[in-house]
């Protein structure tokens, strides 16, 4: 679908979906991050892509509320993990455009590209919405294709999809805080970080 758009070295990436041990909150390489700062008493892991459509509703629906309780206030720190899912050569190219925005756009491009999945769905080529999205954020065609065939890029992303897995991470949206899984609606993260923030 997206052979001349991503490049054969995203197109190789492949998820193996086998369960692991070892969630951790701790800082990993190419984490993307906002709120309260590194070292926070309480942080907050989501694991997700920008072609699930259970991490596009809980963006609508959840993340509004949850941004505004816990990050804008500087009461955790939110980390944003990337996990490609199908179809992956869609999600990655998806992240690393978003990553080629820059960090001040990054959060802006995985939401806009989230809000298209129903566009997506409806039979409008990724390309075009991908490209559309680039556009917006400030890059030319040519800034695009270099960007989402950039191998040196895709080799990174499978790091951090290696990292997710050796982290147990198996589904998306997942979220852990404090290195637990903790169920992605907002009263179960509430419960689980207020605990945590009135703790000594």
């Amino acid at each position: 679908m997206l052979r001349k758009l991503a490049g054969a070295a995203a197109l190789s990436v492949v998820l193996a979906l086998a369960g692991c041990s070892g969630k951790d909150a701790a800082p990993a390489e190419g984490d993307m991050a906002l709120g309260a700062p590194e070292g926070a008493k309480v942080t907050v892991v989501e694991y997700a892509s920008v072609t699930c459509s259970g991490c596009a509703a809980w963006n609508e629906q959840v993340w509004p509320q949850f941004k505004a309780k816990y990050v804008d206030t500087g009461k955790v720190r939110y980390v944003f993990r990337e996990f490609p899912t199908p179809p992956q050569d869609v999600a990655v190219a998806g992240f690393l455009v978003a990553r080629c925005a820059g960090e001040d756009k990054y959060f802006h491009v995985i939401d806009q590209i989230m809000r298209s999945l129903p566009e997506m769905h409806a039979g409008t080529p990724p390309r075009d919405i991908l490209l559309r999205t680039a556009r917006e954020a400030g890059l030319s065609e040519a800034q695009f294709q270099t960007c989402v065939a950039n191998p040196e890029a895709v080799a990174a992303m499978e790091q951090r999809i290696k990292a997710a897995r050796d982290a147990g991470v198996t589904g998306t949206p997942t979220f852990m805080v404090n290195g637990q899984t903790v169920d992605s609606s907002l009263d179960s993260l509430s419960q689980r970080i207020d605990s945590l923030l009135v703790t000594k």
